[in-house]
């Protein structure tokens, strides 16, 4: 009987033991689910990543272009800013207009679509365009990807439509990376339409106050009761940011600078991570120009050169009736510093899509 209830504990352990080792190979193996949710009456697609959000794209009435909006760090920490959907103690309170990742560009037929926000004055507004979310054309998720198809409206403050934007997100989960591709496809609805050569564009994301670059210039923060304060010395306690280009060019000395790609990293709550923005060589301008800013403002600018390059470069893209421009961009998210060579290899790979 002994002999017996021994071989059946055998029996059991081993059953036990090869259950476990296939339960933790099968983890290993496993692709992490991307979902997208699109709730159309909140005016949102939620993107999320094993059942947790990683971001949205949000299209409200009060944001003047379709965004995304929060982009979350794979430990969960939040990588832009708060302000001004939310009211988070020590957010700078300028440039109400940068909001999550967006794209637009700040001088079109003579319309600033850049810079436009709800704190534009009611007489001023004739200067600004807007562009509006017209439908979700797809949502769809695959064994290792979430594609999001959007297609918007670039129009002037008298309705005119002056480009049709034609949007895809490609969401892709890598080991501790987040990856989003950018496809915008804009076809002039004019007989002409003008880019002129302005420092304002293209492709951005304004950061949290964490992921700035250590600063002692006096500016605006909100305190902890949502109340704007005039700082005069900065508290760079946890200001941890700093940028590196594909040419090796370092901290605010980036701005203006051309290359293929550009990194912010940082530490957020104890978290080291990376924001990487990856230009493709197919883009108009490439490799683009760097609209970097140490405050927290992170573009990629491929139609503004003369700012950048003091005069000596103009470009004025301009397209004609019917004719159309792509961009293509790559963020990637990581919840680790990204050396270049793991980059180069994260743009290469990009650059053949």
């Amino acid at each position: 009987m002994k002999t017996y209830f021994r071989i059946k504990i055998r029996q059991i352990l081993f059953l036990f033991g090869t259950a476990v080792l296939f339960f933790l190979i099968s983890s290993c193996n496993s692709q992490p689910t991307i979902q997208l949710n699109v709730d159309n009456a909140a005016k949102k697609v939620d993107v999320n990543i094993d059942g947790t959000l990683f971001t949205t794209y949000i299209y409200p009435d009060n944001i003047m272009k379709p965004v995304l909006w929060p982009v979350m760090s794979p430990a969960g920490n939040m990588l832009t800013r708060s302000y001004p959907l939310i009211n988070k103690e020590g957010d700078r309170t300028d440039h109400p207009h940068h909001v999550g990742v967006w794209l637009n560009y700040g001088n079109v037929n003579g319309l600033d679509f850049w810079n436009n926000s709800e704190a534009i004055p009611a007489e001023n507004r004739s200067s600004y365009g807007r562009i509006f979310q017209k439908a979700i054309k797809s949502a769809k998720s695959e064994k290792d990807k979430a594609i999001l198809e959007t297609e918007a409206e670039w129009k002037s403050p008298d309705n005119q439509v002056l480009l049709d934007d034609y949007t895809s997100f490609t969401f892709r989960v890598k080991g501790n990376l987040r990856i989003i591709d950018r496809t915008t496809t804009l076809k002039a609805q004019v007989d002409e339409v003008k880019f002129t050569d302005n420092k304002e564009g293209m492709f951005a994301i304004r950061v949290a106050r964490e992921l700035e670059l250590p600063t002692n210039s006096p500016t605006k923060l909100l305190d902890s009761h949502g109340v704007v304060t005039e700082v005069q010395n900065m508290d760079n306690t946890d200001i941890t940011g700093n940028y590196r280009s594909s040419e090796g060019v370092e901290g605010k000395e980036v701005w203006g600078t051309r290359g293929r790609w550009m990194k912010l990293s940082g530490t957020i709550n104890g978290e080291p991570v990376a924001l990487v923005i990856i230009d493709h060589p197919e883009n108009v301008g490439y490799p683009t120009c760097w609209h970097a800013r140490d405050y927290g403002l992170f573009a990629a600018n491929p139609l503004g050169q003369k700012v950048f390059s003091n005069g000596e470069k103009e470009l004025n893209f301009s397209l004609k009736k019917g004719e159309s421009v792509t961009f293509k961009y790559r963020l990637v998210v990581a919840g680790e510093d990204l050396n270049d060579d793991q980059i180069n290899e994260l743009a290469d790979t990009f650059a053949g899509m």
